[in-house]
């Protein structure tokens, strides 16, 4: 569990990935979700509820050390221009940030952010979706190819595949905790999340030939941010 709690926040220590770790991503991903939703509803009782919204934002940025912002920006800066293969890849192998990860990163913060405004502190609903996020991340490896040929930081985890069974207690717990918070508002964000994840990794695959890690947290945020956004729908 260290390690996957090293690779997915700065808490653990510094650890090298290794396939293991991948069976505990859905866990720290829902511990990740309760200590934001926790964070979310004590400052809903120190502040108004913009200023919460924000606090969360910031609180999820530092959780998971922007790991997966940086992939957001790297992969729309990658996969959404008019590129070749091997330039996309090249582009979201380098450290600069473009126009279209700028505008992603953006975008995302501002969903997110309105969706948590437009709620009511709810940690498990959190809890649901990043470890869903997480869970699909899991999933991905040794599932999908890996679009880089000379391998790369997420191929440290390739030679194992996270079992079905364990996936789908993943999930379950996943729209199990989301459907303690409301239903169907709950298993329907968690849902989508999926769905918002697969279209991610479905789409990197048109355009690389597979995964990355940038495309991996892309992902995760895409999926966490639609499955905000679906919750905070007029139910």
């Amino acid at each position: 569990m260290r390690e996957a709690l090293g690779f997915l926040t700065p808490l653990g220590g510094a650890r090298t990935p290794t396939p293991a770790a991948l069976r505990w991503f859905p866990a720290v991903g829902a511990a990740i979700g309760l200590f934001l939703g926790g964070l979310w509803w004590a400052a809903a009782q120190l502040w108004p509820p913009a200023v919460a919204a924000a606090v969360v934002v910031v609180a999820d940025l530092a959780a998971t050390g922007m790991l997966h912002f940086d992939g957001l920006a790297d992969a729309a800066d990658g996969l959404l221009p008019h590129l070749g293969v091997e330039r996309r890849l090249e582009v979201m192998a380098g450290p600069e940030v473009g126009a279209f990860g700028v505008v992603a990163v953006a975008a995302a913060v501002l969903v997110r952010f309105a969706a948590l405004l437009a709620l009511r502190p709810a940690p498990l609903l959190l809890a649901g979706l990043w470890c869903a996020s997480r869970g699909a991340m899991a999933g991905t490896v040794e599932r999908v190819p890996y679009a880089r040929p000379g391998g790369g930081l997420v191929s440290a985890f390739g030679g194992s595949r996270v079992p079905v069974s364990l996936l789908a207690v993943a999930g379950v717990a996943a729209l199990g905790v989301a459907s303690a918070w409301e239903v169907p508002a709950g298993p329907v964000a968690v849902g989508v999340c999926l769905a918002g994840f697969a279209a991610v990794v479905g789409f990197a695959r048109r355009r690389v030939g597979g995964y990355t890690g940038d495309v991996l947290g892309a992902a995760g945020v895409l999926g966490e941010t639609l499955g905000l956004l679906t919750a905070a729908a007029r139910w």
